[in-house]
């Protein structure tokens, strides 16, 4: 295990997260081994190396302010960009409903009830009822005569490319605040700055959700019924950068 960790450090040149995220992947699979009778040692099982950075507390959260989803909600595309359209139109649907990549991809017209939908997630196997606001069912509408594949509700393409559109729909819509990530590479401590454009992907989606509807006063629990999160701790770094913008915004008045 220790090999496998330097190989990921110095032969990759791994982000510790990354290789925590690895190491886990093995672990699974030793696991798994292990319940089949196949021969494992268990000090790998609980091998659980101290890596910096790793703890959740330098984590950044990406997502669009309430401001910056109504923007790109009624931001005009040229026409020469008609194909970033059905991206914007399934990436701000997430913003307003939650869903994960792998739901809203999988998402069928008679998953859609009119004042709700209702679906099993792909990730968890839960299955969730959501109510629509008047963005999320705009969107559904404009496409529930449309006939997709499969009887999709709405028009996904790959993640791959959708992440791709959603970077160059985000620099297109001037969405452009500096955001500055800091990693590590062993104790290595590495802080690089970005347009928020190049950073935004599907995953943003749920982020922008859940901030935005604690910045707006609804209960977690209220929350994780939407989203499925099944415990409170897992909304801890969302109320912290809740709590950063709630002190900007008071700090408006010393402005005057």
């Amino acid at each position: 295990m220790i090999d496998y960790l330097n190989h990921l450090r110095t032969k990759r040149d791994l982000r510790n997260t990354t290789i925590v995220k690895n190491l886990g992947f093995l672990k699974w699979f030793l696991r798994w081994g292990a319940k089949n009778n196949y021969p494992v040692n268990q000090g790998a099982l609980v091998f659980t190396p101290k890596l910096k950075g790793t703890d959740g507390k330098i984590k950044k959260v990406i997502f669009l302010s309430l401001d910056e989803l109504t923007h790109l909600y009624r931001f005009e595309i040229p026409a020469t960009k008609e194909y970033l359209d059905r991206v914007r139109d399934v990436f701000v649907f997430c913003c307003f409903s939650g869903l994960r990549y792998s739901d809203v991809y999988n998402l069928k017209k008679s998953d859609d009830r009119g004042s709700h939908i209702e679906f099993v997630t792909q990730k968890t196997s839960e299955s969730l009822k959501i109510e629509t606001n008047k963005y999320s069912r705009a969107i559904l509408d404009k496409y529930k005569n449309m006939p997709f594949k499969g009887d999709k509700a709405l028009p996904v393409i790959s993640n791959q490319k959708m992440n791709d559109y959603i970077k160059e729909l985000g620099e297109l819509a001037g969405i452009d605040t500096p955001e500055s990530i800091v990693y590590y590479k062993g104790n290595r401590r590495i802080e690089e700055t970005y347009p928020k454009y190049a950073l935004l992907s599907t995953h943003c989606a749920r982020k922008t959700f859940v901030t935005n509807l604690i910045y707006m006063g609804v209960s977690d629990h209220v929350i994780r019924q939407w989203t499925g999160h099944r415990d409170h701790k897992s909304f801890d770094v969302y109320h912290k950068i809740v709590d950063d913008i709630k002190s900007r915004e008071m700090a408006k008045f010393d402005e005057i």
